[in-house]
């Protein structure tokens, strides 16, 4: 358990907030490319605890501006075009568009350089972005997603569908080097051995679930500093996804789907989220309001939670349900959750070394360093339990070199 002292030091994102300072150092996720219109841009962008426009500069390049705030905005994250008003004078922060996301640098100074991560070098044709709302704060966000363990239990499915009939959805592969389908995996296997190891980036998280045969289900994923997560889909695509700050209390996770083999079918992808999400804001249709439509009869013979297919709905409710934000003063962390211990332990770190005027210790802030900084890593395999290592980068090799754009590592 920490004090209420340090959970508001790591949780609020405000522009005098110690984790918002961090924040501000790195590109953040502002708006989906498909969220521009044509002709006059005005949209409406809150982020990490400002309210702000996107529009475009006199040279045509995308900005963000502070704007006025509406009276009676409902609700606040995404107002009628029609109420914005820019504050002359305001801060002005650069945009860039990167494959389906438009990121915004809102920290001093030159922005820091994009990494060489598989999401941005990959071509557009291989890449799909969306993103969601969450009614929480960011840090829950993303605790969740550096939880190996979670997905045992709270994504378990008690059916195993045809991998074939589930593009575009996370668990439904076969795991790699065998036709057993993942949420069998996940679901014979829950209890996984954890590694995490300190990167360039981050932290790379090892999942190790030890099977029968002597054999060792390898899983890694890794967080990237400060709110992103980069973890396997399938054997074929990866998730690369932000967990964005609108506020204190709420806010956005946007996603690239990369692709290493086939260009990525961003129609049928964007139908399926789209039947799970409103627009123009991006909510879920399954909520709080509605309990997120929970069924006990489906949650006997289907899913764990009885909230239907779709893992994003899960994750919602598990981090919704801890309250706007989370009351660390009352938990107790153990072995699975190596992962949050040594994150937070990083972004303390990151505060610390802000306080103290050397921003040049976070995390890819090298602007000549950061730009050789490439993948990361994240695939699942598995192999016999005293190599499951060299099994790992061989399998991750061999995605790699098989790809239609250089993947090479």
């Amino acid at each position: 358990m920490i004090t209420q002292k340090l959970n508001d030091q790591i949780t609020r994102i405000g522009p005098d907030a110690p984790a918002g300072a961090v924040h501000r150092h790195y590109w953040q996720p502002a708006a989906l490319t498909d969220e521009l219109t044509a002709g006059d841009l005005m949209l409406p962008v809150n982020l990490l605890g400002e309210r702000l426009v996107m529009m475009r500069d006199e040279a045509g390049a995308l900005i963000l501006r502070a704007r006025e705030a509406s009276a009676g905005e409902a609700p606040s994250h995404h107002p009628a075009r029609a109420e914005l008003r820019v504050i002359e004078g305001g801060p002005v922060y650069p945009v860039v568009e990167k494959n389906g996301i438009c990121f915004a640098y809102m920290g001093p100074g030159e922005p820091p350089a994009f990494p060489n991560f598989d999401c941005f070098r990959a071509p557009d044709s291989h890449v799909f972005a969306f993103k969601g709302l969450w009614e929480c704060n960011w840090l829950q966000a993303l605790e969740i997603g550096i939880d190996p363990g979670h997905a045992s239990f709270l994504h378990r499915f008690l059916q195993d569908e045809d991998p074939e009939d589930s593009y575009g959805k996370q668990f439904r592969d076969k795991a790699a080097n065998t036709d057993m389908p993942m949420t069998q995996v996940l679901r014979e296997y829950p209890r996984p051995d954890i590694e995490v190891d300190e990167t360039a980036f981050g932290l790379k998280i090892t999942a190790l679930r030890h099977m029968a045969n002597d054999l060792t289900h390898v899983r890694v994923t890794n967080q990237i500093f400060p709110s992103a997560i980069c973890i396997p889909m399938s054997r074929e695509m990866i998730i690369t996804q932000w967990h964005v700050p609108i506020d204190d209390e709420n806010c956005y996770w946007y996603t690239m789907f990369t692709s290493f083999d086939k260009p990525v079918n961003k129609d049928l992808m964007r139908a399926q989220r789209l039947k799970e999400h409103r627009l123009p804001d991006y909510a879920p249709l399954k909520n709080q309001s509605n309990h997120y439509h929970f069924d006990p009869e489906e949650q006997k013979s289907l899913t764990y939670t009885g909230m239907g297919m779709d893992i994003n709905v899960h994750d919602q409710w598990a981090v919704e349900s801890m309250g706007a934000i989370q009351d660390r003063t009352r938990e107790h962390l153990g072995r699975g959750d190596a992962a949050i211990i040594r994150y937070r332990l990083m972004l303390r770190k990151a505060i610390k070394a802000l306080e103290t005027g050397k921003p040049e210790r976070l995390p890819m802030q090298d602007r000549q360093e950061t730009p050789a900084i490439v993948g990361p890593l994240s695939n699942d395999a598995i192999a016999d339990s005293d190599d499951w290592l060299a099994a790992s980068l061989a399998s991750d090799i061999e995605r790699r070199k098989a790809a239609p754009w250089n993947a090479t590592v």
